[in-house]
């Protein structure tokens, strides 16, 4: 019994002070927001809104930020096919497309 106990107070105290896997899109989307913040780039939401219906037929998958470049790409699968979308988020022009 006290083995038991001994055993489970460990595992907890593992649970407890393991950090958590930080989420690599939170910092991305707080980078993001920043930058919209500070006028820097366009909100991602107008950015969608000019991209999105551009690629008819296709499953919008969601966006990445690049903080360094300010390029959001944007993600679509047509069919078998993944499609990436850049946009310069400054100007909302789209750099590339494959």
């Amino acid at each position: 019994m006290i083995n038991r106990l001994v055993l489970m107070s460990m595992l907890t105290s593992i649970f407890v002070l393991s950090p958590v896997a930080a989420d690599p899109r939170r910092g991305e989307q707080n980078e993001a927001r920043q930058d919209m913040r500070a006028g820097k780039v366009k909100p991602l939401r107008e950015i969608e809104a000019n991209i999105v219906p551009r690629m008819r037929g296709m499953q919008y998958l969601g966006p990445e930020y690049d903080p360094t470049a300010q390029v959001y790409r944007l993600k679509f699968i047509d069919r078998d096919r993944v499609i990436f979308v850049d946009v310069d988020g400054r100007t909302g022009a789209v750099l590339r497309q494959r």
